[in-house]
């Protein structure tokens, strides 16, 4: 067999129950694909999501029936769902027209088990046992938040409109104040072996997540390996034309997150698009804020967009917890 086609059949046959206690935080379509890659090597994992998400079928769901964004934990559940079956075929299934045309089934069933079971934590839970998820999916707090944020000299309300302004981001908050994080989630953090930071969108997926009161003292105070990975190229507005160390000093700022931990960044080759640019950290600039660096080949060279390969990024994020 190649190497590939073991790592799916490792993947397929279930976890390693002498793997380590893997949590992996932040959003969209980058926590779903580091849930991916931490299934190479992990006894035991969690996601812990981002409820920032304003857009899309989950924006209609917050204004509607007043629930957490499930999108991006729907499409976590799913990345945790290795095997094919009607059910994971269900809740990808996304309907194009009529009332509920735009809506992911798997948003609704999230949305109906919230209402059935009076709390979405446990609707989640639910979801997962009924597509037989290898891991577990927690939203970082249990209700909606809002993040705004100073984008240059204006203030900018919501995940959506953030990720869109153009300007440099000064400052980043969540309201409302009241809001807690999941004590699930708290608990998966301080247990885990290895806690995996990114990649995504840096502060409307990452940041956002962090910001929930206590989950920033949660992932410092933690005695599991913090891990960063590095988005491959910068993201159209909220970090247009920020390097390597200009995310770090993010990260320092709004949330207060740096060292001791690894840093995986990609090395090789990489078609950037036309006005983006790589992402790039060099070992010392990396230990000025307490990090180490990982480098490796972690990129899908067969995506229409920059993005990690999950089984690439699996084995550096393996590497990084042996060395």
């Amino acid at each position: 067999m190649r190497e590939t086609e073991l790592e799916t059949e490792r993947v397929l046959l279930g976890l390693d129950p002498h793997g380590p206690k893997v949590v992996a935080l932040g959003g969209g379509h980058g926590l779903a694909a580091a849930l991916e890659a931490v299934q190479c090597y992990a006894g035991a994992i969690t996601g812990v999501v981002s409820v920032a998400d304003d857009g899309g079928s989950s924006g209609r769901l917050i204004r509607e029936l007043g629930i957490p964004p499930p999108g991006d934990i729907r499409r976590c559940l799913l990345a945790l769902t290795p095997e094919p079956s009607i059910v994971a075929e269900l809740f990808a299934y996304r309907f194009a027209s009529s009332d509920v045309g735009g809506h992911s089934l798997g948003n609704l069933v999230l949305a109906a088990l919230a209402d059935l079971q009076g709390d979405f934590v446990e609707a989640v839970a639910t979801a997962g046992e009924l597509l037989g998820s290898v891991g577990r999916v927690v939203p970082a707090a249990p209700e909606a938040v809002t993040l705004s944020a100073v984008v240059g000299d204006e203030i900018v309300s919501g995940q959506v409109a953030i990720a869109r302004a153009r300007g440099g981001i000064r400052r980043v908050w969540i309201a409302p104040d009241s809001v807690e994080a999941t004590p699930e989630a708290l608990e998966a953090v301080a247990a885990a072996d290895q806690i995996v930071l990114g990649p995504g969108s840096l502060f409307t997926s990452l940041v956002a997540v962090l910001l929930v009161p206590g989950m920033a003292q949660a992932v410092r105070s933690a005695g599991g390996d913090k891990v960063l990975v590095l988005n491959l190229i910068d993201q159209d507005g909220e970090t247009l034309g920020l390097d390597g160390r200009a995310h770090l000093e993010a990260l320092e700022r709004t949330v207060g997150l740096v060292g001791p931990g690894a840093i995986v960044a990609h090395r090789g080759p990489l078609a950037v698009p036309e006005g983006h640019r790589r992402v790039e950290l060099d070992p010392a600039t990396a230990a000025e804020f307490g990090w180490r660096l990982v480098e490796a080949d972690v990129a899908d060279h067969g995506a229409d967009w920059p993005a990690h390969d999950p089984l690439k990024l699996g084995r550096a994020l393996q590497r990084a917890f042996e060395t």
